[in-house]
């Protein structure tokens, strides 16, 4: 169960037992967003507002800068009362809910934190019309982040498993006027069917269909494709760039997908979120043997570029 605050009196029951007091109409809690209201209505003011314009100008590479916008996150958080905020990041509107997320609060009070180096490599390498698939999307940061630099030509593709992290998923590209992002509610696995996901209810952004550091008793029952059905049937012809970050499951998807798909649907680049001691095979020995190299590490990611048209034989 999850819990909802409304207007009606009613408590519900949270997935730890929690309570909530009745909050505005039209709210609910992130837990379950729901929450449509126009885009706007929790733009931030006072004291949260102060906050979230220091923590965004903290210089990236100071471990202070990085204390100290931790400290002013955790005031700022306990001060909205499990509201969520609606401001403009990498160029594009977003209503971020801080809670249960840590996409959504590095996005909200430091999106000069998240994954830097990653954004500067699709910037550099993606043209006004991109092919982007965004794998494991969760609210959209990098969907709407490729959409507010490439142009209208672009085909942006923002894949999300999770039920309510897809509605403000959904919620986020509709405040925008891109028409080129399109939200796809289906995991994408190592095959088509129906697949259990386990929910990490403190982060839904490790929440994965493999059983890795989950809450093992929060699971939903979800639709799975594999990459090439994905593409098949979204008329996909070629992809310039796939960020995949679905919790240990990458190997999943791409040993089928590099073995099963054209050469010329192989992406350009890749940003993968390193899973390795999660992986069941040597995913980036693997991708060496199509043809690409590692160009760079991150704390979190692995990004490789393509350099050889070639498959193993």
């Amino acid at each position: 169960m999850v819990l909802r605050a409304t207007t009606d009196g009613v408590w519900r029951v949270a997935l730890d037992g929690t309570r909530l007091a009745a909050a505005a109409p039209g709210w609910h809690h992130p837990g379950t967003m729901t929450d449509t209201s126009p885009y706007g209505t929790y733009a931030p003011t006072g004291l949260v507002a102060r906050i979230a314009e220091r923590t965004q100008k903290l210089p990236e590479h100071s471990w202070r800068a990085r204390r100290m916008a931790m400290f002013l996150r955790r005031l700022a958080i306990s001060m909205m009362r499990g509201r969520p905020l609606d401001v403009e990041r990498y160029g594009a509107r977003m209503r971020l809910h801080p809670y249960n997320n840590n996409c959504e609060k590095k996005v909200l009070f430091t999106p000069q934190f998240f994954d830097p180096q990653e954004r500067a490599f699709l910037k550099e390498r993606l043209r006004d019309d991109a092919v982007f698939l965004d794998i494991g999307a969760n609210i959209g940061a990098y969907a709407l982040f490729v959409a507010g630099f490439t142009g209208r030509r672009a085909r942006i593709l923002a894949v999300e498993p999770q039920p309510d992290v897809f509605d403000r998923l959904t919620f986020n590209i509709g405040q925008n006027p891109f028409g080129t992002v399109k939200a796809i509610a289906c995991a994408v696995a190592d095959k088509s069917g129906e697949l259990t996901l386990f929910i990490d209810p403190r982060n839904r952004g490790e929440s994965s269909v493999k059983i890795v550091g989950t809450h093992k008793n929060a699971t939903v029952r979800v639709p799975a494709v594999t990459l090439v059905e994905l593409c098949r049937s979204e008329g996909i012809e070629r992809i310039d760039a796939i960020k995949l970050d679905v919790e240990g499951a990458e190997d999943l998807i791409l040993e089928p997908f590099l073995r099963d798909a054209p050469a010329s649907l192989l992406p350009s680049v890749l940003v993968i979120e390193n899973g390795a001691d999660q992986w069941q095979i040597d995913l980036p020995n693997l991708l060496n043997k199509y043809g690409y190299r590692q160009i760079a590490r991150t704390r979190l990611n692995l990004m490789f570029e393509r350099v050889e048209p070639s498959r193993p034989a």
